[in-house]
């Protein structure tokens, strides 16, 4: 399944403003904004969040490799072209989680 077809399946985001990716000591460490160019991102990154009770896991960010599809493969070809997938790369193959905040609109 391509991304753009993985999105339509996953819960709308029209209700946050963004997501917040938090350390293990609380710190914001990322913010994906509802916005053209992270809007896909915000509906993969709460999707996860949600599946995995408010945390992104290792194996949430192994998933979200999954969904981004197409999307992964550019990622690991391009570093640095794709921040969000490449975070997940990182996290994919750690063992640290972390926590999404969500940020109503």
């Amino acid at each position: 399944m391509n991304f753009a077809d993985r999105l339509r399946q996953l819960p709308s985001t029209a209700h946050l403003a963004a997501l917040q990716l938090l350390g293990a000591d609380g710190q914001v460490l990322a913010t994906i904004e509802n916005k053209p160019g992270q809007a896909g991102s915000l509906v993969v990154y709460a999707a996860l969040a949600a599946l995995y009770g408010g945390t992104i896991t290792p194996a949430a960010a192994s998933l979200g490799l999954e969904w981004y599809a197409e999307h992964t493969a550019d990622a690991r070809a391009f570093p640095g072209k794709h921040p969000n997938i490449d975070r997940l790369l990182a996290w994919a193959a750690g063992h640290e989680s972390f926590c999404a905040q969500a940020v109503a609109a």
